[in-house]
């Protein structure tokens, strides 16, 4: 069997200086080379560090008498509970190797966080001795022994570092080697040396982060120099037994009988990074005054815009329901769990939404991955935009299609990845209001960009349902659209104030959905109190549009209110976010709104990018103008406060 090696390396250009995003390679026979190269292909186009605009494949030939093949090193796994235990434990194997200078050391890494390959060091005299300091070395041509046999086309973390620093450990003059990953989703690293084996340790740097590096430790003649870059860049080296190690129990250097260890460990360091979430208790009905903690509090963090939820006439009409049906449906809604207000609640959606028909799911997460996986499967591409909720990002990954990412709300960008990825069938999928962030998709251009290639448009109405528009019917509404998109997708759990998700479209979209959508199909169906207020909530929208309109004037004037104080606001949706960066100091910040009693969410990563924490102001029409107006002083002089403070440092 003749053997290549297949190398690939990934770049973008980023304010006009190329960024590494990807690299990786493989031994292969020549039956494997297509399979491969389309997979290290795909990771270069869909990397977490962003999409590349410079992707190089490599195939060459190996002489396979030339092939080296080395045992793995033994693997060791080191338990920590935040990356700054992970780097003291770091500095400790570094001496442990017989580097007396292992601080030194390790504050190089930060010169390679930009570059494309690894340092090498002279960890005596610090000096770097690779020819060129922005490229860096790279180590190439090697794999494992199983990967080269039984066609193993996933990628593996794991498996590849160790390959890696098997080749390397025995490289002339090699003493060791450090590595941090630069993979934003990843925060483990490790040690390697000959003499100690393979050393990973679990935390390394905090989760989000893109710094990350390798270096390559020398000691010695600085004639051998040459000779080490040509085995680590040149020797073609298949790496045996590593699954033998890992199919063994791992060495730690805590006890690995207690299956609950890793449970732990990640709540500490959730704890640690001002990640941790906790649920908070509220003694009354959501509505704009809350009793929490006992004493009432003015709510400005709630999806119950329109108050629906603690309406007199919601409540009724659900109490009314549940005397004639009881409490509960009994079963799906293919079997018996289908009453009359079901189908009555999905006619007046279907009214009020303009559009043939609807479908109630019981969540709105559930509507999202139900519809999203239902109509895509892996032949096809779905255009998702980049800021997209979490339901429809999960949605995507259900159904196995490509899943092709736009910068937000961009129709340009949009556009040009359509074409960069035609297809036969796809979906273009979009918030209609975004959840973090307030702003309003650019709809019309959406659908006419969908049409035009033969897609399917789909927009998620959560928040935007009985909110935008003059009559809160929504994104169509409030630009006065008369071509709807495919699919509109929408909660009865936010403006509506009750529970449950829903789609309207055409008939044939409905019952497709009704045959095909698993979240749908599998689920108990909503209790019939739910509907009824739904309903009711409904009707009151249509019959009263003057709720929305207060919600729609307290939008204005709280934006007005904040930019007077000083706070930079602007939102023609219930939903406000005041940038503050850090994690730490949004947690703070609402904790003092808190204590003044303003219930206000601070929002941070995974929800929000790392370093743009916010404060989610959401309002609601029952709001007054007096105590918005309060409040935007109170939310103006602590948010500058931690601003001046910060300047201060």
């Amino acid at each position: 069997m003749n053997l290549y090696s297949l190398k690939m390396r990934a770049s973008k250009s980023q304010d006009g200086i190329e960024k590494h995003i990807s690299g990786a390679e493989k031994i292969t026979g020549e039956d494997s080379l297509f399979i491969y190269s389309k997979a290290l292909l795909t990771r270069a186009l869909y990397h977490s560090k962003g999409k590349a605009d410079f992707i190089n494949i490599k195939i060459e030939k190996v002489n396979q008498e030339d092939i080296l093949f080395l045992d793995a090193l033994p693997v060791t796994t080191v338990n920590v509970s935040s990356y700054q235990d992970g780097i003291q434990k770091l500095l400790a194997m570094l001496e442990k190797i017989g580097i007396t200078n292992a601080s030194a050391v390790l504050e190089k890494l930060k010169d390679t966080y930009n570059m494309r390959g690894a340092m090498l060091l002279n960890v005596d005299t610090l000096e770097r001795l690779e020819p060129n300091k922005d490229r860096g070395i790279r180590a190439t041509y090697m794999d494992e022994v199983n990967s080269v046999m039984k066609k193993k086309d996933t990628k593996d973390h794991y498996n590849e570092a160790i390959v890696l620093a098997t080749k390397v450990a025995y490289a002339p003059n090699i003493i060791g080697e450090i590595c941090i990953s630069d993979d934003p989703d990843y925060v483990t690293g490790y040690v390697a040396s000959k003499e100690n084996g393979y050393m990973r340790i679990t935390k390394l740097k905090e989760m989000g982060s893109e710094d990350g590096g390798r270096i390559f430790l020398y000691r010695g003649d600085h004639s051998k120099v040459q000779d080490c870059i040509d085995y680590i860049e040149k020797r073609e080296v298949l790496v045996k037994n590593i699954s033998s190690i890992l199919n063994k129990p791992y060495k730690t250097e805590e006890s690995t009988k207690n299956k609950w260890n890793f449970i732990d460990k990640a709540l500490e360091n959730l704890k640690y990074n001002n990640l941790y979430r906790t649920m908070n208790e509220i003694k009354s009905a959501q509505s704009a005054h809350v009793t929490f903690q006992g004493k009432e509090m003015i709510m400005m963090a709630s999806n119950n815009y329109l108050d629906m939820s603690n309406d007199s006439q919601v409540k009724a009409y659900a109490l009314k329901a549940m005397g004639k049906y009881g409490v509960g449906s009994g079963g799906s809604r293919l079997t018996t769990g289908t009453i009359n207000l079901h189908n009555q609640l999905e006619e007046l959606l279907a009214v009020f939404k303009g559009t043939e028909a609807a479908l109630v799911y019981n969540t709105g997460y559930m509507a999202n991955i139900g519809i999203i996986s239902a109509l895509c499967s892996k032949d096809d591409v779905i255009f998702s935009d980049e800021l997209n909720h979490a339901s429809i990002i999960d949605g995507c990954c259900l159904s196995k299609a490509k899943i092709v990412v736009y910068r937000h709300n961009d129709m340009n960008d949009l556009e040009d990845k359509i074409k960069q990825n035609p297809c036969s069938k796809g979906l273009v999928v979009s918030d209609a209001v975004f959840s973090m962030d307030g702003d309003i998709v650019n709809l019309p251009q959406l659908v006419e960009i969908a049409d035009k290639y033969g897609l399917f448009s789909m927009i998620d109405e959560a928040h935007s349902t009985g909110v935008i528009g003059e009559n809160g019917r929504g994104t169509m509404e409030y630009f006065h659209m008369t071509r709807n998109p495919d699919i509109i997708m929408g909660t009865l759990s936010k403006a509506i104030g009750s529970e449950g998700g829903f789609v309207c479209g055409k008939q044939e979209l409905i019952e497709y959905l009704k045959n095909k959508s698993r979240s749908f199909i599998f689920s108990t169906s909503l209790s019939p109190a739910v509907m009824a207020a739904s309903i009711k909530s409904i009707e009151l929208i249509m019959d009263e549009p003057q709720r929305v309109q207060a919600l729609q004037e307290n939008i204005q004037y709280f934006c007005n209110c904040l930019r007077e104080a000083g706070i930079e606001a602007d939102s023609e949706t219930a939903i406000i976010p005041i940038i503050i960066g850090d994690e730490k100091s949004a947690m703070e910040i609402s904790r003092e709104l808190f204590e003044q009693g303003y219930y206000i969410s601070a929002i941070r990563y995974p929800t929000v990018k790392k370093g743009c924490a916010r404060l989610r102001v959401a309002l609601m029409s029952t709001h007054n103008k007096d105590e918005l107006k309060r409040a935007a002083r109170v939310i103006a002089a602590i948010v500058n406060r931690y601003k001046r403070m910060r300047e201060y440092v």
